[in-house]
């Protein structure tokens, strides 16, 4: 077994395909000039997707090894790359998006940070697992009627396993996220 595949399984990552992450940025509509969080950014997928799109990327990644790699692949790009728990980073006090596909088990307290009253997020389109998806969209998760409110949760695109590589034993799907 390749130090990657090991790599991978200890950390549990299946990075989205080129193809798919152009869908997803594609459906998220990101404007040029937005600033977007890509938020457990991997090998850059989606990043490279809304640099294309003209947004002010910035790519967030704890693993040491995939910071090199983004830092390298997006050297004069105009993208910030923050090595960083996702759950312990300091969001923009400006208007922000996401669009990601950050690590499933954080899911919960990622929304919550995100969705926190103080945030300046705008919307956000996070690949999860489709089961968690529906169930925040439906408003079956906790937490999720308190957003209600100010937010509106949605079933996006789903994604076959086939989007990532390798495929993960679970089903997923978008969460769109937009402020009411």
């Amino acid at each position: 077994m390749s130090a990657s595949v090991r790599s991978r399984r200890a950390w549990g990552w299946h990075p989205l395909t080129d193809e798919w992450a152009a869908r997803i940025v594609a459906d998220a509509a990101v404007r040029p000039g937005e600033l977007v969080l890509d938020i457990g950014a991997g090998h850059g997928a989606l990043t490279a997707e809304l640099i294309g799109r003209d947004a002010r990327v910035v790519a967030v990644e704890l693993h040491p090894a995939r910071v090199r790699h983004l830092c390298r692949r997006f050297a004069g790009r105009p993208v910030t790359v923050v090595q960083a728990n996702a759950l312990s980073l300091r969001l923009p006090r400006r208007p922000f998006r996401v669009v990601a596909s950050p690590p499933y088990a954080i899911t919960s307290p990622l929304l919550r940070q995100l969705l926190a009253p103080s945030s300046q997020l705008t919307a956000a389109d996070l690949v999860l697992q489709r089961a968690v998806v529906r169930r925040y969209a439906s408003g079956r998760a906790a937490d999720a009627g308190r957003w209600r409110r100010r937010w509106r949760l949605q079933v996006g695109r789903s994604l076959p396993r086939r989007a990532f590589r390798p495929a993960p034993r679970v089903d997923s799907a978008v969460l769109v996220v937009r402020r009411r």
